[in-house]
């Protein structure tokens, strides 16, 4: 194994191969921060050019595009609320509000810190637990899934801050939008009001950017102006390497966020999208201050990047050991191994261990240059958008909203889908009901339904169905973080009302002696 990660570490030291990866990164990050251009497609569009090229330097470029274009998905989520990519989702939760604060630049360096340390423990775990962790993802079954997912829908008591009522409300119609379509198990057409374009359901994509991004359009054009400055004045002494120090300094969280991602990662399916919110999430509950999350902590950027790119090395983990691909990029990676005859599995790193081990420290050197590249984009991209007037940032927005639903399926349809989610997302924030629970709802409510018929189906034989949810021994584990989950939040609730209880005499005593 050391003999062929050092083959692959002098092979990335070569001057062609850092420019293959400097190139992968920048285009991927490129894409990424396109509305509606996700990672998946981004690598399937790459996979033709990859075909004249020799098997390593091919692989090296597909892994520093999908890298990047994890990381890309979090500049328009800080700038302009539009999340690029699903695993962007968390990001835009505080990332943006630190943007109508003057802050989007402190948040750029969050989210590049925090992609940064994500991606390379991710690495570090697909170098040296990769056996031992896919063995243990193949003990998920149906059930353990729908737990995931319920585990994942626990995270609204958290989103709704405000008013939990309001985000149950929101998310039960994330999930009410995610049966529409054919259903995953049995075929049942359902909810298409006999229009053949909604037999596939309300794509991820256009729904994403419609509920984030149609709204924030409609709010400039009403108001004609914006409250996001150029550079805060309290902003304006902090140095790119006291930003930089700041984010580092919170070890616990960027620590904690990368092993959600990686080890979310690791579960065939799930991905990016659930384990930015899962790690957003946590780090929330974790917080001393969490009341402070969606209004602008740094907290929340760190954790979701950490953990979205964070799913990049893990995701490889069942890919390249038993040929079962973690998330939907890694199933085209998959495929190209396949076709220049490289099969997963233990022979793959004993037969070709100089190759797998140069790929897999190509997404460490690409999470590496994603540091000053990303910075340096990002800061320019923050200084364009925050001096870019309303009347000509209102329409690019909308114009490239327009093209990111479009690309995805070559669909007008798409297109009308985003603008009625974004037209319902914009009321519905009028009366208090966020879209990031009906995003969530949307994302988990196809895992949770195919978890759960799956599981009911595949006990059909027993006396009990249902029981198979309730003694399964991981199941079990996940039931108990799903009640911590959903408890949590209103355990903080209490304890901070009970610690403002007990300093109001001394703070009545304080304004006494004042007087």
């Amino acid at each position: 194994m050391f003999e062929a990660l050092g083959q692959g570490l002098l092979a990335n030291l070569a001057p062609s191969m850092l420019l293959l990866v400097l190139i992968g990164t920048f285009a991927g990050m490129a894409l990424g921060a396109m509305p509606g251009l996700s990672a998946t497609m981004g690598v399937a569009l790459l996979v033709p050019f990859t075909f004249a090229m020799d098997p390593t330097p091919g692989l090296v470029l597909l892994g520093a595009f999908y890298m990047g274009a994890i990381y890309g998905g979090s500049f328009t989520a800080i700038l302009v609320n539009a999340p690029g990519t699903p695993s962007s989702i968390a990001t835009a939760l505080d990332g943006y509000p630190l943007t109508r604060q003057g802050r989007s630049e402190y948040a750029i360096v969050g989210a590049t810190m925090g992609s940064f340390v994500g991606g390379i423990i991710g690495v570090v775990a697909l170098i040296f637990l990769a056996p031992p962790l896919a063995s243990f993802s193949l003990r998920f079954g149906p059930q353990e899934y729908f737990w995931v997912a319920m585990f994942g829908l626990t995270i609204i008591a958290s989103l709704a801050s405000g008013s939990l009522l309001k985000g149950l409300i929101g998310g039960l119609i994330g999930l009410l939008i995610a049966t529409i379509g054919i259903a995953p198990v049995g075929g049942d057409v359902r909810f298409t009001f006999g229009d053949p374009m909604l037999q596939g359901g309300v794509p991820l994509v256009p729904a994403l950017i419609g509920l984030f991004t149609v709204p924030e359009v409609i709010r400039l054009i009403a108001l004609r102006t914006r409250d996001a400055q150029m550079v805060d004045d309290s902003q304006k002494k902090a140095s790119l390497f006291g930003m930089v120090k700041d984010i580092l300094g919170r070890p616990v969280n960027l620590l904690r966020s990368s092993l959600i991602g990686t080890a979310v990662g690791i579960l065939p399916g799930a991905g990016g999208s659930v384990a930015n919110l899962v790690a957003y999430n946590e780090a929330k509950r974790a917080s001393k201050h969490p009341e402070t999350f969606g209004k602008g902590e740094i907290d929340g950027v760190i954790a979701s990047e950490s953990a979205n790119n964070g799913t990049v090395g893990g995701g490889f983990i069942p890919t390249l050991t038993l040929g079962v691909p973690g998330t939907p990029p890694d199933a085209i990676i998959l495929g190209v191994l396949l076709l220049h005859g490289l099969r997963p599995g233990a022979e793959l790193f004993e037969t070709s261990g100089s190759l797998v081990y140069t790929f897999i420290l190509a997404l460490a050197v690409s999470a590496v240059m994603m540091v000053p590249v990303g910075l340096i984009a990002g800061r320019g991209l923050q200084r364009g958008v925050m001096a870019l007037p309303v009347r000509y940032l209102a329409p690019s927005i909308t114009v490239l909203s327009i093209i990111g639903a479009y690309a995805i399926r070559s669909s007008v349809f798409d297109v009308f889908i985003m603008l009625a989610l974004g037209i319902v997302a914009y009321l519905l924030q009028r009366v208090g009901i966020g879209g990031a629970a009906i995003v969530l709802g949307l994302v988990l409510g196809s895992i949770a339904e195919t978890g759960l018929v799956q599981g009911i189906l595949t006990s059909s034989g027993a006396d009990m169905p249902w029981s198979t949810f309730f003694t399964r021994p991981i199941s079990l584990i996940l039931i108990a973080m799903c009640l911590i989950s959903a408890v949590w939040p209103m355990v903080q609730k209490r304890r901070a009302r009970r610690n403002l209880t007990e300093a109001a005499p001394a703070v009545a005593a304080d304004r006494a002696e004042n007087d």
